[in-house]
Formats: structure tokens, sequence, C-alpha cells
């Protein structure tokens, strides 16, 4: 097996380079640490690479698919996962000043960091005031693989109770596709007859994907 070069291992050309010059396989090597018996560092990285589809697969991982992974046990794990959450993390830091929604795309932004990437679908509501500005996001459910719960009712308690006047719905497509279903059409004109009813506009619903986004106000579904 051919040895790598004390200073072409991914921490030492951490140290004498920067993070920025590394692979996205360096870098999750580091974080996997020495390896096991059998299994380099390098090697359990390339592996778990390969079986996500890349590094932006990684947040799609279950714990209990990580640890199955050859070279992977509890406490790298652990570190695999606190990453992910801290590079989420480093895209979701709370803004000067609260954002304005003026679009499909500023509203997809904001969200995609927080929720295109998860292997289950959530369902929720960004609440927005009379201009369109940011008063909260908030998760209404969380369901499976390719469904989530989403009822009116729910949505709209959560704007009456911040005192919203308008709202974006939003849910995510595990399948990296946002393009909408029927049902996922189906619901936007059954939401936006409830707002009317109760007197709360529905700007939007937005349907979030790793990097994708759809917008039902964007292509005139709404």
């Amino acid at each position: 097996m051919h040895e790598v070069l004390p200073a072409d291992r991914p921490r030492e050309k951490l140290e004498r380079h920067g993070a920025s010059t590394l692979g996205d396989n360096e870098l999750l090597a580091i974080l996997v640490g020495h390896g096991s018996t059998g299994h380099t560092a390098m090697a359990v990285a390339n592996t778990l690479l390969a079986n996500a589809g890349g590094v932006q697969g990684l947040p799609k991982l279950h714990r209990a698919t990580l640890l199955k992974q050859p070279g992977i046990g509890a406490a790298q794990a652990s570190r695999i996962q606190a990453a992910v959450e801290l590079g989420r993390r480093t895209l979701t830091r709370a803004p000067a000043r609260r954002l304005q929604f003026r679009s499909g795309r500023e509203v997809a932004a904001y969200l995609l960091p927080r929720f295109g990437a998860h292997v289950v679908e959530h369902f929720g509501v960004v609440l927005l005031d009379a201009r369109h500005r940011l008063i909260s996001a908030r998760l209404i459910s969380i369901g499976s693989v390719d469904q989530s719960v989403a009822n009116p009712r729910d949505v709209y308690r959560e704007a009456v109770l911040a005192g919203a006047p308008a709202v974006v719905i939003f849910h995510n497509h595990p399948s990296g596709d946002p393009t909408p279903s029927q049902d996922d059409v189906a619901l936007t004109i059954r939401m936006k007859q409830a707002g009317q009813i109760v007197g709360i506009e529905l700007v939007d619903h937005v349907i979030l994907a790793d990097t994708r986004y759809y917008s039902m106000k964007e292509q005139r579904l709404i």
C-alpha cells in the first residue's frame, strides 16, 4: 500500500496551507481521525462521500447509516454530524436587520440552508408582516420520505398567534427534485382558500430540494 508522505497528510496540509486547500475527502478524513484496522481515514472518507453522492449528501445521512460504514464508530459519526450542523448554522446566522422577501428566490435563499437537505419531508411556514418582512419561520410537521402532514388549521394558527398578516408555506423534497406533485398544487389551492377565509395572505408556496427550489408564485400557480 502506498504510504502518504507526512507533508501530504490532511492534518499537516491544513496546518501548513489552510483548510481551503483541502479536498472534500481530506476534510472529511480529518473528522474521521485515524480510521481503524484495515480502513485508513482517507479510504473511509472516500467511501462515505461516494455513498452520499458527494459532500452535499452528507446532511441526509442518518446516524444509523453512518455507523454502518466500515471504519466509522460512534465518535466519528458524532463528529461528522456535528460538523454538518455547524456548517448549516454558519449559513443561517441571524441577520443584522429583518429580512424582506420580494421573490420566491429570496425566500428559497433563506430556507434552503435550513431545510433543503433533509432525508424526510419537513413542512413549515414563514410568518411575515404587512411589508413581507420576516417575523419567524416555524416548522409545522416532519413526515416521511415522500410525505408530510400539512393542515391549514396549523399554519394559520401560527400566523394568528404571531399577528402575521401574510405567510409563505414551504416543504422539502428529499428526492432532490423540487417539481411539485399534483398533491402539492392541490395543497396550495386549499391553503390559499383557507387564508382568504381568515384574512391572511398566502404569498407563496416554496418547495425545496438540495440546492434548487420551486416557487408556486413565480410559476403563476398562486
